[in-house]
């Protein structure tokens, strides 16, 4: 104890208030620094080999393409860091992005990369705040621990927090669109085309008003066109919405599809109950604003009316009681 007492007097005598700070960053940088050879250096699978020389060969005619290759291949040899390992966690990750939006082959590795990067970044710039902030006073091991940290993990959960937003509002976007959706595709079977058709219809139109929806019939449209089977194409599309609704209507589509039934009726039927639930979402706001509201009226119109009406008979007590001195 003595000799870790009398290293800890000589690094704050020589370094400062914070030398004991700047040590422990800098054997972790040193340790990160150590670590990264063993795992830049670590051997390429052949497959791995033969991927990225099908890549680079078929890339080779479209510089975007070949920046997107480097970029996949610098992340590649972090891949065993950067992604879970577990198939169920990898999986979920990659369906939670394509739900927000990024359908990149890449997406999982940036996302782990950002919290990484942005992580480290900002414990720096948290080091160096606590550094040279406090001057010559002698931080707390409380405030160093908050300006630290605090910033790290802020930084580290900031791209998790940026994919649920993206998510949250992703999904009200398809929810508003889902009803017109139905209604345009309706008008189109009933014109005579057929289910595909009117898929790749209600892509081009919708996607002016509803983005996110557009993208989403268009990747259906995309697939059919493929060749890929119909029921396993819509079913892609319900899990990837993460929208109850949406399921559902690939539930009835599949259905119909398999034992026969009108696909025009089931969408007439389906188009009227999204109709009426996008009236009731509605009405629901409309009957929790009122609540809402109280709470402002309260907060701003209650104290300036007490100050007002209570007002004058406080001073005139406290005068009185006072002996006339206000």
């Amino acid at each position: 104890m003595e000799i870790l007492s009398n290293i800890n007097t000589m690094i704050i005598g020589t370094l400062g208030p914070a030398g004991p700070l700047m040590v422990v960053g800098l054997l972790g940088i040193a340790l990160i620094l150590i670590a990264l050879p063993s795992f830049l250096n670590r051997k390429a699978d052949p497959l791995d080999k033969l991927r990225e020389s099908v890549a680079r060969a078929s890339d080779r005619q479209d510089a975007h393409k070949l920046r997107s290759a480097d970029y996949a291949e610098k992340l590649e040899k972090f891949a065993h860091f950067l992604e879970p390992q577990k198939a169920e966690e990898l999986s979920a990750a990659r369906l939670k992005l394509m739900r927000a939006g990024y359908r990149q082959k890449t997406a999982v590795r940036t996302f782990h990369a950002a919290q990484f990067v942005l992580g480290l970044s900002l414990l720096v710039v948290g080091m160096l705040y606590t550094m040279f902030a406090n001057g010559d006073t002698e931080p707390t091991t409380t405030n160093m621990l908050l300006t630290t940290l605090l910033p790290a993990v802020a930084g580290y959960f900031l791209p998790t927090y940026w994919v649920e937003r993206r998510v949250q509002m992703r999904r009200e976007e398809m929810i508003n669109g889902f009803p017109d959706s139905l209604d345009m595709m309706l008008v189109c079977v009933e014109a005579g085309q057929s289910l595909d058709q009117a898929i790749i219809r209600v892509s081009r139109e919708i996607k002016l008003g509803y983005p996110a929806l557009g993208e989403e019939y268009g990747i259906v449209a995309q697939e059919i066109k493929a060749g890929k089977e119909r029921a396993q194409v819509l079913k892609d599309f319900g899990e990837r919405s993460g929208v109850p609704d949406m399921a559902s209507f690939v539930t009835t589509m599949v259905q119909s599809a398999t034992f026969g039934t009108s696909i025009a009726e089931a969408l007439r039927i389906y188009a009227s109950e999204m109709r009426d639930k996008r009236v009731m979402r509605a009405e629901e706001k409309a009957n929790v604003l009122p609540t809402k509201l109280t709470l402002g009226t309260m907060l701003f119109t209650v104290p300036p009316l007490l100050v007002v009406l209570i007002g004058p008979s406080i001073y005139r007590i406290a005068t009185t009681l006072g002996g006339g001195a206000f």
